[in-house]
């Protein structure tokens, strides 16, 4: 495959999210045999799912600038809660309007 064509989401992504999504795949998608391979609860690996989709959710919109990717990420690995996130987003965003 030609890494041009590498969605920028996939490149994006750590070695530890692409190992989990390539478990995901085997195991068909259930969320209860993954939870056995990790030996971790559901609801952990719910999480985990829920933040890698957010993950790719952020790196694969094409407008979305740096800096907003930036503090969504730190949103999404609980450095900041999501309502200082959104603030911060907001004023970032009407101080580049001014």
């Amino acid at each position: 495959m030609d890494i041009k064509k590498v969605p920028n989401w996939i490149l994006s992504l750590e070695n530890e999210d692409l190992e989990f999504i390539k478990n995901l795949v085997l195991k068909s998608g259930s969320l209860k045999e993954i939870a056995k391979v990790y030996e971790v609860s559901y609801p952990t690996v719910r999480i985990k799912l829920d933040r890698l989709i957010e993950k790719i959710k952020i790196n694969d919109a094409i407008d979305n600038e740096d800096f907003i990717k930036f503090i969504k990420k730190l949103s999404i690995d609980d450095r900041i809660n999501v309502e200082d996130a959104k603030l911060i987003i907001e004023k970032y965003k009407q101080e580049r309007k001014e």
